[in-house]
């Protein structure tokens, strides 16, 4: 079936769907809104400086809106070198760390919060990858090191790089009008 071809950017924008379309409708949970409680999970993502200089903010904003996504904390910040290693230590060793410190500290940054059900893995997929048509890096970025937002990988790395970015108290909890109509 179409499902099975699909890769995860199109798994995500399948069960954003109306159920019942052919082909298009796999069994399982939808990946994005507001679910309920038991089901939030929260990533970080963060526009770079690229995408703050090329002002694409509202686009990158919209899509995670229009998956249905929360956005729970948001912040224009000019990140110091403290932050940046703290947050890419895992890739200290590698030949591009040095150029990746120096291009995050060169201008400011939007870290967001964004919440809502299966939030990490749809939003991995949505950012996808500068070749890829139709993901918010595919469409926005110009080139591989110039790729416009970073989006934590698992749930436990979205956790612990929220505490990087934000305290506790700058996380928003509110109620979405929109949870019943998406979960009943």
């Amino acid at each position: 079936p179409a499902g099975a071809a699909m890769g995860s950017l199109g798994r995500c924008l399948a069960r954003s769907l109306p159920r019942g379309q052919p082909g298009l409708s796999p069994p399982g949970p939808r990946c994005y809104g507001s679910a309920p409680s038991a089901l939030q999970e929260k990533t970080l993502v963060v526009a770079k400086p690229d995408a703050v200089q090329r002002r694409l903010l509202g686009d990158i904003i919209q899509r995670f809106e229009r998956r249905g996504f929360k956005l729970v904390a948001m912040k224009l910040l000019q990140v110091d070198r403290r932050l940046v290693e703290q947050h890419y230590h895992q890739l200290r060793l590698k030949p591009f760390y040095p150029a990746l410190v120096a291009y995050m500290t060169s201008g400011p940054v939007v870290a967001m919060v964004w919440e809502g059900y299966n939030v990490v893995r749809c939003t991995r997929a949505m950012v996808g990858d500068s070749s890829a048509v139709g993901t918010i890096r595919g469409d926005l970025s110009v080139h591989i090191t110039r790729n416009v937002v970073h989006a934590s990988d698992s749930v436990e790395t979205a956790q612990r790089e929220i505490s990087f970015w934000f305290q506790r108290h700058e996380l928003v909890a509110w109620d979405s009008s929109d949870r019943d109509n998406i979960y009943g």
